[in-house]
């Protein structure tokens, strides 16, 4: 967010006069021209100019002289680094320039290289506005300059631009690289680098020594030099170590492929693999490799050598900091060069699992522990390798312990997108960790929702349809019992105190830490499914985490519950059977009275399910004869229509739209005389209105689908007709009352009204009533369902018509 003051500059830039912007402009000229050394006035009009240009989506066009000016002194290196930042953001910011008008002004100049190179990058349009760029660092690469700053430069910038269009690289240009990054990998000094000089009569060349550069714990380094190695200065080829190092991954993933599938590596057998592998162990051996091979066998090398140094005790905390982060790369740069050459395996096997054997205990090292787990979900099976110790400690411990790391939540999650497919199938510790899973998305909601969307259908089998359902429902309390978990453990154990069993509950913390109340928790968090459905204390539950019901964090995680719920849905009927169709049907009416009492939580999730009910029912018809019992408890209570009126609605819908013979051979008489009076007696409650009582304030759309499922069910058991038409005749006398009419707008009572009008009619003609209101269901999609000029409200308007007609005719005659 920005300051008021910021605001206020923001919003000057973007409406600032085109005259007022072209005198500004002349005026920056003016300055450019007038001064070489660029005084603070110029900074600020510099500053100025570029929150101009970049305070909207829309570039700035430039007057050309000024467009010019700034072009040449960028490429000038008499300019300090602060004004050519201003001058890059200000041309990045602009119309676009002539790309090759500053790749030419590159050839005079080499330090400004990263400047010139960001601006032409934001404005390529192909690769041929990058080319120019490109083959300038290349041709400098080839060449030894005299400063030594260019390829300082040069490597970022060649990430940057292999990233933008890997195509731009020939062959020729692939192997150049290649070889320079063995170069610097493999063949930095052992010696610090001179140290700037301080002054002094003692300070001249004479008494400079050479000093060994050091490992991390303070022992002279004995191998070749990484970026683990300490020293106070550093010469330009340790330097250029450390840049080689740090795009040597980007590089591989780039170009190493290549070389692995050409025609030469395709006519390789397994023996000569072996037998190059055996070759390339030593440093000498390596040299009669091809320019891509020798960089991955040395790359795998400097890999290893980094391996050994993190096992190494560090005198300073940044050097732990900096051991964690190479662990994670070199390890990610081992299993890339695996990939490639399955030959390596065998080779970075035996340190990689002595490095899980060293790391597996320290949750500090938790975030390097991913990547050992990705070398092994891709490498185990190959090398014969145990690999459950290594998924057990990922999936049951991380998310545990370390639920509240965002940094290694992120990870984890992305782990796991990256590997869903082989998790799912070959790892069965996955689908039964997703309890302990969830817990990063419940403490991190918002961030992780996207990911978590695509992540759920590979968590998802028969086996834990039902249960992942009850944990979605659950989140926000899990989100909750994490929070008092971390608060808990805040707490010094001579602050505990023992608990009276008969005592009341003070608090939710006062609770998680009570005994009697120990099992909840303990569900809540459990770390593997397998541990029921859901429990029967879960009212219990709600009533104890009440008070954190409007925390931040649960309130956060309520609000995504909804959207992966209708992720569940949608994919859990592409394997759901009958069963499972049955059981999840089940879920949803039980569950809607066991919530969690969040505002608006409850309202989400029962339009939720009344989308998703209506499916379900509609893959499976039959749903509604074997749930008969539970739908008419649902349907039955007139408590339902006030607390879960959309679900209620979608509920009686359901009945009358699937509750027949057509649908389920079991749809008896009896049951459906059962359903009717259950509907009925909802009917007759809402109908039974004292004239000194306000009439309860049911919305008119249940009194509609209330009439109209009672008439499809008496259409179906024609014996019920008379009863229906009674109801109706009763439902106008309510409609008409004056409490009614106080309490429903006109449009609302006429709707009502002609709706039990149009149904009255229309059981009249018993035989018209059952086709009219119950369809075929070999007739779902015939062509007056196709034709817009015909529908079913039509069709029922016109009978009645002519039912009025019939009647006024008779009358008259």
């Amino acid at each position: 967010m920005y300051s008021t003051g910021n605001e206020s500059l923001v919003k000057q830039a973007r409406e600032i006069q085109d005259e007022e912007l072209h005198k500004f402009y002349g005026r920056i000229s003016k300055l450019l021209n007038a001064n070489r050394d660029h005084g603070n006035e110029t900074i600020d009009s510099l500053q100025r100019l570029n929150l101009i240009v970049s305070a909207t989506k829309y570039a700035k066009t430039l007057p050309p002289d000024l467009k010019k000016k700034l072009q040449t002194l960028l490429l000038s290196k008499t300019h300090p680094e602060q004004i050519q930042v201003l001058f890059t953001s200000i041309l990045r910011e602009s119309l676009p320039l002539s790309t090759q008008e500053l790749s030419d002004g590159l050839a005079q100049d080499t330090r400004s290289s990263s400047y010139v190179a960001a601006v032409v990058l934001s404005q390529a349009a192909n690769k041929d506005d990058v080319a120019p760029v490109c083959q300038h660092l290349l041709k400098h690469l080839e060449s030894r300059q005299p400063d030594g700053q260019i390829c300082k430069h040069t490597l970022p910038i060649l990430t940057k631009l292999i990233s933008y269009s890997p195509e731009i690289l020939t062959e020729d240009q692939v192997n150049l690289v290649s070889r320079k990054l063995v170069d610097w990998l493999r063949y930095a000094s052992l010696q610090q680098g001179a140290s700037m000089s301080t002054g002094g009569f003692f300070s001249g060349p004479r008494t400079r020594q050479p000093v060994p550069v050091t490992e991390v714990d303070g022992a002279v380094a004995g191998d070749f030099f990484t970026v683990l190695c300490v020293g106070h200065s550093f010469g330009e080829d340790q330097w250029m170590n450390m840049y080689a190092f740090s795009m040597i991954r980007k590089w591989l993933l780039t170009y190493d492929a290549e070389g692995t599938s050409g025609g030469e590596s395709d006519d390789r057998s397994e023996v000569d693999s072996s037998v190059v592998s055996m070759v390339s162990a030593t440093s000498s051996s390596s040299r009669l490799l091809p320019p891509k091979e020798r960089l991955r066998e040395k790359a795998f090398e400097y890999c290893h050598r980094l391996i050994e140094q993190s096992d190494r005790k560090a005198m300073k905390r940044t050097d732990t900091e900096l051991q964690k982060a190479c662990i994670v790369e070199a390890v990610t740069i081992m299993d890339i060069i695996c990939k490639e050459d399955p030959s390596y395996v065998y080779r970075a096997f035996p340190s990689v699992k002595a490095l899980y054997g060293r790391l597996s205990g320290e949750l500090a090292y938790a975030r390097a522990l991913i990547p050992i787990a990705q070398f092994y979900l891709n490498h185990s099976e190959m090398a014969a390798v145990d690999s459950e110790a290594v998924f057990r400690q990922l999936f049951s411990r991380f998310p545990s312990e370390l639920f509240n790391e965002p940094a290694l939540a992120y990870e984890f999650v992305q782990f796991c997108r990256a590997n869903m497919a082989v998790l799912e199938d070959g790892v069965a510790l996955y689908r039964q960790s997703f309890p302990n899973i969830f817990k990063f998305l419940a403490w991190t909601s918002p961030a992780l929702v996207a990911d978590y969307m695509e992540l759920l259908p590979s968590l998802m089998c028969p086996d834990t349809a039902v249960e992942i359902l009850h944990s979605l429902l659950d989140l926000p309390c899990l989100a909750a019992t994490l929070d008092l978990q971390q608060r808990s453990a805040s707490y010094q154990a001579s602050e505990r105190v023992l608990w009276d069993h008969g005592s009341k509950v003070a608090s939710a913390l006062e609770a998680f830490r009570q005994p009697s109340y120990r099992g909840l928790f303990l569900y809540i968090l459990r770390p593997e499914a397998g541990s029921g459905d859901t429990i029967d204390r879960l009212k219990m539950l709600h009533e104890v985490l009440s008070e954190m019901a409007a925390s931040p964090r649960v309130v956060q995680c309520a609000q995504v519950v909804p959207v992966l719920l209708h992720v569940f849905f949608n994919n859990v009927t592409k394997f759901a059977d009958e069963k499972l169709i049955n059981q999840l049907a089940l879920v949803l009416l039980e569950r809607s009275s066991l919530l969690y009492n969040i505002k608006q939580f409850k309202i989400e999730l029962f339009r939720v399910f009344s989308t998703h009910i209506r499916t379900l029912c509609k893959l499976h018809p039959s749903l509604i004869v074997n749930q008969s019992r539970e739908l008419l408890d649902f349907a039955g209570s007139t408590a339902n229509i006030y607390s879960k009126e959309e679900l209620y609605t979608n509920v009686v819908w359901l009945i009358g739209e699937y509750l027949s013979v057509v649908h389920d051979p079991r749809c008896s008489v009896e049951l459906i005389t059962t359903f009717f009076e259950g509907l009925e007696a909802v009917l007759f409650e809402i109908t039974q209105v004292r004239q000194s009582v306000s009439p309860p304030s049911y919305p008119p759309r249940v009194l509609t689908v209330l009439m109209t499922t009672l008439s499809k069910l008496a259409s179906r058991s024609q014996d019920l007709i008379p009863r229906v038409s009674l109801s109706l005749s009763k439902l106008c006398n309510f409609a008409r009352s004056r409490l009614v009419l106080a309490s429903y707008s006109e449009e609302d009572t006429e709707e009502i009204i002609t709706r039990a009008h149009e149904l009255t009619n229309l059981l009249k003609l018993p035989s018209v009533a059952q086709f009219v209101l119950a369809p075929a269901a070999l007739g779902e999609s015939p062509r007056w369902h196709r034709d817009t000029n015909a529908s079913l409200p039509r069709a029922m308007r016109t009978i009645s018509g002519l039912l009025h007609k019939q009647s006024s005719f008779q009358q008259s005659g």
